[in-house]
């Protein structure tokens, strides 16, 4: 057959079935507009996947929900293990910065050069969830004090609630250096800039510093009204939490005089939220964060000594080991007792040791805002 232009159709009989074939895959080449012919491994040539064909923003985008959203190490890991092309692109900045916490949740047991050096990429494409933990496991697990303290404050300048109060029990305590270190001034502002951030331990530590005049002028009222704030606030979190989780809360509503076993000393038969249990609640306590666990895991590994003569926090949630001897204020009555801070204090009073403590006769009938009182040594802590 001739068109108008002479120019002739050809025949059924020379149409190539191959070349037919070939354009029909070449299609998908042509209308994601790339001239270039694309090369292909024998499988993917049988088995073609249209999803090797998305622009490599799309992917990241994705990839970027996916890290935020992550609840453990392996949802990620499982996509870096898929093919190079998704190693590439989920190791982007954009995708590790916004990657939540719960993906840096590394098991201390399965620390390794490879660990390491992921949460450093993650801190240096800016997140400031890995700046913390990094921080907090070079500063207390790998002794490096200087490179720890910068990332914590690093994560600091960006308003992370978390680390402004790690820095402040560094400077209440002098960690890292000699008792002359400490700075209570410094540790009373950067407690107040987490508070105001919403962190409820360190409104409690500020409350209880209100109280006792530690660091900041003494307000026993104002004080008090910070420590009903922070439980306040410890509800709030808990019932939301449970919200979320489709839990119920109908068997938190149960009045004990001890809701919480002190069954053990580092590990409590049953998890609760202790300061609640004043008005009568047995609520779940909330979730550590990971870089809390990683140094309980740590150093209860190493038999729960972090050093020659030195000492963990007595509060489970917490994992903070002493940088130097006697950093740590102790229990008055008992001795055997020590925190890194009043918040952990107060936190663990209600959780254990009110029943443990040798003089503990005397405080049960009684009221306790968050349990002891700082006395006139600051290394000893006795009951109020």
């Amino acid at each position: 057959m001739r068109t108008r232009r002479g120019l002739c159709y050809p025949r059924p009989a020379d149409v190539c079935v191959d070349k037919l074939v070939v354009k029909t895959q070449d299609f998908a080449r042509d209308f994601m507009g790339c001239r270039k012919r694309q090369r292909f491994s024998p499988e993917i040539a049988r088995n073609p996947d249209f999803f090797d064909l998305l622009p490599d923003d799309i992917v990241i985008s994705i990839f970027s929900k996916l890290s935020s959203t992550a609840r453990s190490p392996s949802d990620f890991i499982n996509v870096l293990i898929t093919c190079k092309r998704f190693k590439s692109l989920a190791l982007s900045s954009v995708v590790l910065s916004k990657a939540s916490p719960k993906m840096f949740a590394i098991k201390a047991k399965n620390w390794s050069e490879s660990a390491h050096r992921f949460l450093k990429t993650c801190s240096d494409a800016g997140n400031v969830e890995a700046c913390y933990t990094l921080g907090m496991i070079r500063f207390y697990c790998l002794q490096n004090r200087g490179s720890g303290a910068s990332l914590m404050a690093k994560a600091a300048i960006n308003s992370h609630a978390p680390a402004l109060f790690s820095l402040a029990v560094i400077q209440f305590n002098g960690s890292g250096g000699s008792k002359n270190d400490k700075d209570l001034r410094v540790g009373v502002a950067l407690c107040a800039w987490a508070a105001f951030l919403g962190h409820i331990d360190a409104l409690r530590e500020l409350g209880h510093c209100l109280q006792d005049g530690y660091g900041v002028r003494q307000n026993i009222a104002e004080g008090r009204r910070f420590l009903v704030q922070a439980n306040a606030r410890e509800l709030a979190a808990v019932l939301s939490s449970a919200t979320a989780s489709n839990e119920t809360t109908h068997t938190w509503l149960t009045w004990s005089p001890h809701p919480i076993s002190p069954a053990s000393q580092r590990h409590p038969a049953m998890p609760g939220s202790p300061l609640l249990s004043d008005f009568g609640c047995n609520v779940p306590a909330q979730e550590a964060h990971p870089a809390s666990r990683f140094l309980a895991e740590w150093y209860e590994g190493r038999g729960g000594i972090p050093g020659p003569g030195l000492r963990l926090c007595s509060h489970v949630g917490c994992g903070r080991p002493e940088t130097r001897k006697h950093e740590f204020r102790r229990c008055s009555v008992c001795g055997a007792i020590n925190y890194c801070s009043r918040a952990c204090q107060a936190l663990d009073w209600k959780l254990r040791h009110k029943a443990e403590c040798a003089a503990v006769e005397q405080w049960l009938d009684e009221e306790a805002d968050g349990g002891h009182a700082v006395a006139g040594n600051d290394d000893d802590i006795a009951g109020s």
